[in-house]
């Protein structure tokens, strides 16, 4: 005898667990609310009581979208005592969950119209784009006390400067406005963080206002500043932090002397300069640099040679710290990988209608980014800048 064979619909299942959850938070959800009304009047419906603060008057409907669905609440209506439930907020019509979701898509990367439909799909709704955008207004609070926090990490011995240029679209032409991000190691070996505003142009007047914020906000013990040359940043870091050291990004170099060489040897002219930063202290560094720059010229690469002559001592600022951290502060690889995830983020938007929304949206990613495992996992040993620090005191 065949043994029956029972086939289930597993998409009938799943509608109905969905359903069946989705009515269990609605009952649950109206029977707080008619206990909160019971507390408020002091008596249960169609009770006689002496105690009785107030009256029913019925109910009204109100939707609700949660992570289980669209649920429809009873609003009890009293007479002689506001009712003011503390399970929903007024006019909420959304979970916190849910929004705090909406955000995290959106900041994540997703373009607003996926997000309406991935909202359509999950909860059976669609949210409009202004209601994104309301919302992103919630969280752009929490981001601008964020950005404007102050640094407690104690001393920033590194600290990687950066501008990165966005689209912007003002009166109906299109203009670069650029953001000036700092990302810097703490005396623990964590990086953080510490800064991003508009600079409109990388000029030595908005360099200075951002280093000068920085410092006005914390930002002490720096001994080495490493980014790209751009001469209104060198100026601002020298007059604001007097102390500290500039270490060029060696691959930004590289990429400088390849705009004066030929295709064909570019691959050998990489492996010249790779060289130079390879040497084992910055003595042999200079005595390398010298051979590479004969050598370019006998290649016919004169330009090539100039920039390598010129520049290489601005390169080299790294030798002058500990060993182990050389491969860390030489370039500014740090920082390029965050730009890569502002990029990706804001390459779906396009342009910005000012200035102040490229910020927000750029301190939103950053601040989603340095909340993760990037800013929770020690980047280098500070021992070992105490040690050299100790030696040459020592020394001294």
């Amino acid at each position: 005898m065949s043994e029956k064979i029972v086939r289930l619909n597993e998409e009938i299942i799943k509608s109905e667990l969905k359903e069946l959850v989705r009515s269990s938070v609605e009952e649950t959800l109206n029977g707080l609310l008619e206990q909160e009304a019971q507390q408020l009047t002091g008596a249960a419906k169609y009770e006689r009581s002496a105690e009785r603060q107030g009256y029913r008057s019925g109910h009204y409907s109100r939707n609700l979208t949660t992570t289980s669905g669209d649920v429809e609440l009873k609003m009890p209506k009293l007479k002689g005592v506001t009712f003011e439930t503390a399970i929903i907020e007024r006019y909420r019509r959304r979970e916190s969950s849910v929004e705090e979701a909406l955000i995290e898509m959106y900041l994540a990367g997703v373009s607003v119209r996926r997000v309406e439909d991935i909202t359509e799909a999950l909860w059976g709704s669609k949210v409009s784009p202004s209601t994104i955008s309301e919302l992103n207004k919630k969280a752009y609070v929490h981001i601008e006390d964020w950005r404007n926090r102050p640094l407690q990490g104690g001393k920033y011995p590194y600290v990687y400067v950066d501008g990165i240029y966005l689209k912007r679209n003002w009166g109906g032409e299109y203009q670069n406005v650029a953001i000036l991000v700092a990302i810097a190691v703490n005396e623990d070996g964590y990086r953080e963080v510490i800064g991003a505003a508009e600079g409109m142009k990388e000029d030595k007047a908005s360099w200075v206002g951002f280093f000068q914020w920085l410092k006005g906000r914390g930002l002490d013990g720096v001994k080495l500043i490493v980014g790209d040359k751009c001469m209104g940043m060198l100026e601002a870091v020298y007059e604001v932090f007097p102390d500290a050291k500039y270490q060029r990004c060696t691959v930004h170099f590289y990429r400088n002397v390849f705009s004066v060489t030929p295709r064909s040897k570019v691959k050998l002219v990489a492996k010249m300069l790779k060289a130079i930063h390879a040497q084992e202290s910055k003595k042999a560094a200079r005595e390398k640099a010298k051979a590479v720059v004969a050598e370019l010229r006998a290649m016919k690469l004169p330009e090539a040679a100039k920039k390598v002559e010129d520049s290489i001592e601005e390169t080299l600022a790294y030798a002058d710290f500990p060993f182990e951290h050389w491969t860390r502060i030489r370039t500014n690889n740090v920082i390029e990988r965050l730009n890569r995830e502002i990029r990706r983020r804001t390459r779906v938007v396009g342009a910005f209608p000012d200035g102040n929304s490229a910020l927000m949206l750029v301190c939103a990613r950053l601040r989603h980014v340095a909340g993760t495992q990037w800013g929770n996992k020690k980047y280098m040993n500070m021992k070992h800048l105490e040690a050299t620090a100790d030696d040459t005191l020592i020394a001294g």
